[in-house]
């Protein structure tokens, strides 16, 4: 099916096809066409939708909601995002699937509201205190915001962790014509059940082969408790330095043993290339135009694309840089991606930054001068 689609109500659509039928927010420029859209739908389906009295309200909404097994998503911008970190915390601690879409403006603070930044990429990894994995994706495209979404709700529910869908102004206003998957074109990860029946030997944070617990929903007979405290497989609090040792191991291990599989990009034309861009999101569909008109004037330039922002591509862009004289980075911010570029690139190559936070968006003529700039000084 054909559908004049925004990015923020693909994100919508996305979320219901992979099985989110609970919805708590607080309305948030440039998001709120996300709860909008979910505000009509989700009762169509069976769902629910709740407009939280603030954003804290909200995290905890979803958080209670997933625990009782339904798939969840709640949608924000930069400041309801700063104001729902110490519940994505508490979500990594405890193992508790969510999705949250952080649709980012310009700040800090209110900033800008509505103008276009990426300037919540360390914000995402790094938010919530403590030592803890998550997972981030960023679409460049309505279609793709639409499968990024699906996909997000999946590593929700497979790893039980907070993901975070980390859109951008551009694509969460972009309108385009996209083709909407059919029902059975859809893989959807089902939530995880217990291996056993309801027994004083149940354990729900045992963790199975793969280091994610199988805890079972609230209301289906087993006895849990949930903490965000370090806790042991009965998820009872524990002060034990080798439990907690085990624990953070475990939070990451379950990620980064999938991290391969997890660490989506896409790669034009770097089959040539001795230049590259790294860029993501919105940003990235500005750069590919740029790197287009650049290798039209015979400049040997390639770009990657990161999908994955967390965990971060660390083998793409060791690869990258292995093959390329300088990469360009071009956010909408004052420089966040770019030092993991460069610290993963262990200094192969150069790694040059381009940043613009004036509320405006980058046009192809900028990024294309500093295309150019960066190559025809590795050549000199």
């Amino acid at each position: 099916m054909i559908k004049l689609m925004q990015g923020n109500e693909a994100c919508s659509y996305g979320a219901l096809a992979a099985g989110v039928r609970f919805f708590a927010g607080y309305p948030i420029t440039p998001s709120t066409e996300i709860a909008e859209t979910m505000a009509k739908l989700l009762p169509k389906m069976g769902g629910k939708f709740v407009q939280m009295e603030d954003e804290i309200a909200s995290m905890g909404a979803v958080l209670g909601a997933s625990l009782a097994g339904d798939k969840v998503l709640t949608a924000t911008s930069g400041p309801g995002f700063s104001l729902k970190q110490e519940l994505i915390g508490y979500a990594c601690a405890a193992e508790i699937p969510v999705v949250i879409a952080n649709v980012q403006r310009v700040g800090p603070s209110t900033g800008q509201p509505t103008s276009p930044a990426q300037g919540d990429i360390m914000q995402a990894r790094w938010g919530t205190h403590g030592d803890h994995s998550i997972i981030a994706l960023s679409p460049w495209s309505v279609r793709e915001t639409f499968d990024v979404t699906v996909m997000a709700v999946n590593y929700a529910e497979r790893f039980r962790t907070p993901v975070i869908l980390l859109m951008d102004e551009i694509v969460g206003h972009l309108r385009e014509n996209i083709d909407v998957p059919e029902k059975d074109d859809i893989e959807i990860y089902p939530r995880r059940q217990p291996k056993m029946t309801p027994s004083p030997e149940y354990k729900a944070y045992t963790p199975d082969t793969d280091l994610v617990p199988n805890i079972a929903d609230f209301g289906k007979g087993y006895h849990i408790h949930v903490t965000g405290l370090i806790h042991d497989e009965t998820g009872f609090p524990s002060g034990s330095p080798m439990v907690t040792k085990e624990v953070i191991d475990r939070l990451h291990k379950k990620i980064d043993i999938a991290r391969d599989e997890i660490c989506h990009y896409e790669a034009y034309n770097m089959e040539d290339a001795q230049y590259a861009i790294v860029s993501y999101g919105g940003t990235a569909r500005t750069a590919y135009e740029a790197m287009l008109e650049a290798r039209k004037k015979g400049y040997k330039v390639g770009m990657v694309r990161l999908i994955t922002i967390w965990p971060f591509a660390d083998k793409v862009i060791a690869d990258l840089a292995d093959k390329v004289d300088a990469i360009l980075v071009p956010e909408l911010n004052y420089g966040q991606l770019v030092h993991e570029v460069q610290r993963a690139s262990e200094g192969k190559c150069k790694v040059e930054f381009l940043g613009k936070y004036d509320t405006q968006i980058f046009t192809p003529a900028e990024i294309e001068t500093a295309i150019i700039k960066m190559c025809e000084g590795g050549n000199n």
